[in-house]
């Protein structure tokens, strides 16, 4: 059972910059995959951004030029960095990771964006 742990969350104002991070119980390396989801109250939980194995990276169109994911594979941590943020990135931030078809998620941490 892969445990995946997310600190980082937080309050910030409209414009500002977050960073989260996920850090993996196992290596990283082990990963097919490794990403982050978000859900908003009352909505679906939806991509954020996805990084494979071999480091291809995809993000949804709400967060391209403003949010970047990456992974220190020698920390087995995954991080998210959010920059130019608006109030409609506010959701609870989760963080996944799929190996051999079975995946595995965070506890989720609040972002909230406001002034």
């Amino acid at each position: 059972q892969v445990q995946l742990v997310e600190p980082g969350g937080g309050l910030v104002q409209p414009g500002g910059s977050l960073r989260l991070s996920c850090a993996a119980s196992e290596s990283i390396f082990s990963m097919n995959g490794m990403g982050w989801y978000r859900q908003a109250p009352g909505k679906q939980r939806e991509l954020v951004a996805t990084v494979t194995s071999g480091g291809i990276t995809n993000y949804a169109d709400s967060v391209k030029g403003r949010f970047t994911i990456s992974r220190d594979n020698a920390k087995n941590t995954v991080y998210l960095q959010m920059n130019s943020l608006k109030p409609e990135d506010t959701a609870v931030y989760y963080c996944n990771a799929l190996r051999r078809m079975v995946a595995y998620w965070g506890q989720g941490t609040q972002v909230t964006v406001s002034s």
